[in-house]
């Protein structure tokens, strides 16, 4: 496939992409504001599904990419000034309406998720790692899985490799509900879950979507 960028507008938009980038919500942490109008609409989407049956299917444009570079920078830009943005600094001449649609064509499509974390002042962060009974795994996983995927305090929960398949990373207010909640998950699952190993987050020093990790989505379009 060729190639969507020229050499002029690679630049602009590797310009863009790395310049003064300083939003504390990532555009995974927080959703980007479209028309005016929808801006309470779209800030209201409070999570994201993360196990979705199929991947996002999406054929990037230079445009898709100039936006999600400045989505990162600024979530909260609304279409009109995105649209100034995309002529001032990357030469794309597009009405807002269609910077409206294709954002909303790509978080409908799953290229972007949209979820709202909260500042880590206000919340103990810990890593949790599940170690499985093996003997009883294959009558209880799934009611594990789906009490860790529902529960209030899970934000992040993924498989791995190893011992510890099962992680999530999770929010309390206090170390004796992380305490609590162990107990009370191992009064529940104790016959699945062989071990919980947890560890607290101390001191985050970078939570965010750097916005110049978009030009690799450009490289991979380059090569196709």
């Amino acid at each position: 496939m060729a190639s969507v960028f020229g050499l002029e507008r690679r630049e602009q938009i590797e310009r863009g992409c790395l310049d003064g980038y300083h939003s504390h919500w990532s555009l995974l942490a927080r959703p980007a504001a479209i028309e005016e109008g929808d801006r309470n609409e779209h800030v209201t989407s409070a999570g994201c599904s993360c196990m979705d049956d199929e991947p996002p299917n999406w054929d990037f444009k230079d445009r898709d990419i100039a936006i999600l570079c400045e989505l990162s920078n600024d979530p909260q830009l609304s279409s009109r000034e995105l649209t100034d943005v995309l002529e001032e600094q990357y030469d794309i001449d597009v009405s807002h309406v269609t910077v409206s649609e294709s954002i909303r064509r790509m978080r409908d499509e799953g290229v972007f998720r949209e979820a709202i974390i909260p500042n880590e002042e206000y919340y103990i962060f810990a890593l949790f790692e599940f170690k499985f009974n093996a003997e009883n795994f294959a009558d209880g996983w799934r009611d594990a899985m789906n009490h860790i995927k529902s529960d209030k305090h899970t934000l992040f929960y993924f498989l791995s490799d190893g011992e510890y398949q099962w992680k999530t990373v999770m929010m309390f207010r206090t170390r004796e509900q992380i305490s609590q909640w162990i107990h009370e998950f191992y009064k529940e699952y104790g016959d699945v879950i062989e071990n919980v190993r947890n560890s607290a987050v101390h001191n985050v020093l970078k939570f965010e979507t750097d916005p110049e990790i978009y030009e690799d989505l450009r490289e991979e379009t380059d090569l196709e």
